[in-house]
C-alpha cells in the first residue's frame, strides 16, 4: 500500500493510505445545469523576484496553461479578482495584462471569461466619490474592450469615501449608465478583505443587502448577476430569493457551495446558486463532474463526488480567510499545474506547513489529487525539504 505523510499540529509525522484518482472525464457538451466559473490565481516565474512589495513578476505560459485546464473541464474562468491576487501582490500593471491575455485565451478555447473591474489602480488610499467613479469606468472601459464580461469589485476607497447607502446607490448608478453590456456585482465579504466593513452603508448583512437589492432595482436590464462572498448561508439564501428574473446568483460561498449550488436539486430550497468560486480553481476536475452529474439528473452523484470536497473547502479558506489563495496555489502545485510552490508577493509563505498537511489529507480523501503519485512526491520532498523523514 502506497501511504502519504502527514504532519499534525503538533508536529508529529503520521501515515495515510494514497488514494487513486476520482473516476471523472471531460464532459462532451456544454454544461447546461449551472453556470461555474473558478476564480484563478496566478503563477509567478520560479527565478523571478516575487517577494513582498516588488511587482508581480509570472509565468505566463503556466498560468495561462491553468486557464486553457480549466476550459478544457466545461467551466469558466473568473480572472483578475482576489483569487488572483488582488490588493495581495498583483500590482495595476500586472493585472491590465492578465485581463488582456486570460481574454484572448477564452476567445482561443472558445471560453467565457468575467474579470474583475475596481478601482485599485489609484494609488491614493482615499479619494472622492467622483474619483471613485472615474476610477471604475476607466478599468470597466478597458474590460470591455477586451471583451470579457465585467465583474464590479467591492472598492477599498469606495468604502472609505462613502458616508451612506445613499453613497454606494450613486457610484453604482453612474458606473452601470457607463456599462455597455449587464455586469455582475460583487459582495466581498471582511472575513476576505477586513477594508469593507460596513460595505453597501451597513454592517449587518439584512440593512446592506436592502441596498444592493435598490440598486438591482433602480438599474434594470444592467446586472446578470450577484456574486455574494460572506461565508453564510443564510444571507445567500435570503438575498437570492428576492433577485428579479433574469439576475442570476452566483455563490462566492466556499463553506457551503455544495447545497447551495445543488439548491432544489438536492432538496435544498426551491432555487439554487451558479458558482464563481475559488475552490472550483483548486478542485476543478471533481467540480466539473459534480455538475455533469446535475446535467444528468443524477443529485446522488452530485452529492457523493463534490460533497467530500466541502471539508477542504473549508481548511484551504480557514481563518484568517484571505490567505485562502495560498491553498489555492499549493493544490495545483501538487497537481502539476505549475513548476514550484511559489507565489507573487511571496505569499506561499502564509501558510503553516500542518495547515498544507492537513490540506493534502483532505484532496487526498476527497479525490482531488489530479495525480496522486505527483502530488506525494512533491509533499514529501517539500517536507524533506523543511528538515522532517519522510
Amino acid at each position: 500500500m502506497t501511504t502519504l505523510r502527514l504532519l499534525s499540529a503538533a508536529g508529529v509525522l503520521g501515515e495515510t493510505a494514497l488514494n487513486e484518482t476520482g473516476a471523472v472525464s471531460r464532459p462532451t457538451s456544454p454544461l447546461r445545469s449551472r453556470v461555474a466559473y473558478a476564480a484563478a490565481h496566478v503563477v509567478p516565474r520560479v527565478h523571478a523576484d516575487n517577494t513582498p512589495g516588488r511587482p508581480a513578476d509570472i509565468d505566463w505560459d503556466a498560468t495561462l496553461a491553468f486557464r486553457r485546464n480549466v476550459y478544457s473541464w466545461g467551466l469558466g474562468v473568473a480572472d483578475a479578482m482576489d483569487t488572483a491576487q488582488r490588493n495581495m501582490g498583483l500590482d495595476a500593471a500586472a493585472t491590465r495584462e492578465l485581463i488582456a491575455r486570460s481574454a484572448q485565451v477564452a476567445r482561443e478555447e472558445g471560453g467565457s471569461v468575467v474579470v474583475g473591474v475596481n478601482t485599485d489602480h489609484v494609488e491614493e488610499a482615499h479619494i472622492t466619490l467622483s474619483e471613485v467613479i472615474d476610477a471604475y469606468r476607466s478599468q470597466l472601459q478597458f474590460a470591455e474592450e477586451q471583451g470579457a464580461g465585467p465583474v464590479l469589485m467591492a472598492s477599498r476607497h469606495l468604502a472609505r469615501a462613502a458616508e451612506g447607502p445613499e453613497d454606494y446607490r450613486r457610484v453604482y448608478r453612474a458606473v452601470l449608465e457607463s456599462a455597455t453590456a449587464p455586469v455582475v456585482l460583487h459582495w466581498l465579504g471582511t472575513a476576505f478583505d477586513p477594508e469593507l466593513s460596513g460595505y453597501f452603508g451597513a454592517e449587518d448583512w439584512p440593512a446592506a443587502a436592502e441596498v444592493l437589492l435598490d440598486i438591482i432595482a433602480e438599474n434594470p436590464g444592467r446586472i446578470a448577476g450577484v456574486k455574494m462572498s460572506l461565508l453564510d448561508a443564510e444571507s445567500e439564501i435570503s438575498v437570492r430569493a428576492r433577485l428579479p428574473e433574469g439576475v442570476r446568483m452566483f455563490t462566492g460561498d466556499d463553506f457551503n457551495y455544495v447545497s447551495l449550488i445543488g439548491g432544489d436539486d438536492i432538496g435544498q430550497g426551491d432555487a439554487h446558486s451558479d458558482a464563481l468560486l475559488g475552490a472550483f480553481a483548486a478542485i476543478t476536475p471533481v467540480a466539473s463532474a459534480a455538475i455533469q452529474a446535475l446535467d444528468a439528473g443524477d443529485a446522488a452523484a452530485y452529492l457523493r463526488i463534490l460533497g467530500p470536497t466541502e471539508e477542504l473547502s473549508r481548511q484551504v479558506f480557514a481563518a484568517p480567510t484571505f490567505y485562502y489563495k495560498t491553498g489555492v496555489a499549493f493544490l495545483a502545485w501538487l497537481n502539476g499545474h505549475q513548476p514550484a510552490f511559489q507565489m507573487v508577493g511571496g505569499l506561499h509563505s502564509a501558510r503553516s506547513l500542518p495547515h498544507l498537511s492537513r490540506i493534502v489529507e483532505l484532496a487526498n480523501a476527497s479525490l482531488a489529487l489530479e495525480h496522486p503519485e505527483l502530488a506525494r512526491e512533491r509533499w514529501h520532498g517539500m517536507l524533506r525539504l523543511n528538515g522532517l523523514d519522510a
